[in-house]
């Protein structure tokens, strides 16, 4: 088997830029284990949370995903000058930019700079270490329902 293209480790650094968290639409789906995380972190029932924060995102016309929901201006729903829920932020933002799909190639890899300035610059981090974040997308799957017509 051919070695991924980060073998010897790719840098990347949060430059607590944001723009991950703010300006455009997107998904941060969340597992069970980040739901509830969150949950306890803001000391709300389960179900309250769901209601107040997130909302059931259609996918693959068949089932509907947890998502956090976003401001009227696109920026994530816990961005305020910062995350404010950083020490219980979801697997999906610990583990950027360490995504299966921004890792299929050295291609994908080099066009996600263009919209995060840290990747390519500061701490190196291993081959282990990436496939660590990888391995958390595999088992921190998004909370799913079958959709109702």
């Amino acid at each position: 088997m051919t070695a991924p293209f980060y073998a010897a480790g790719l840098r990347w650094s949060c430059r607590r830029c944001s723009d991950c968290c703010r300006h455009d639409s997107g998904y941060v789906f969340l597992s069970q284990h980040d739901a509830d995380q969150l949950a306890e972190f803001l000391a709300l029932p389960f179900t309250q949370f769901i209601q107040v924060y997130c909302r059931w995102v259609a996918w693959n016309g068949e089932i509907e995903l947890l998502s956090l929901k976003e401001t009227s201006n696109n920026d994530c729903f816990f961005w305020k000058d910062g995350c404010q829920v950083y020490d219980a932020r979801p697997a999906q933002c610990r583990t950027y930019p360490f995504w299966k799909g921004l890792l299929t190639d050295e291609t994908a890899w080099n066009e996600a700079a263009a919209s995060c300035s840290g990747i390519g610059k500061g701490t190196l981090h291993s081959q282990k270490e990436i496939e660590s974040c990888l391995e958390i997308e595999d088992h921190e799957t998004p909370l799913a329902r079958r959709m109702y017509n």
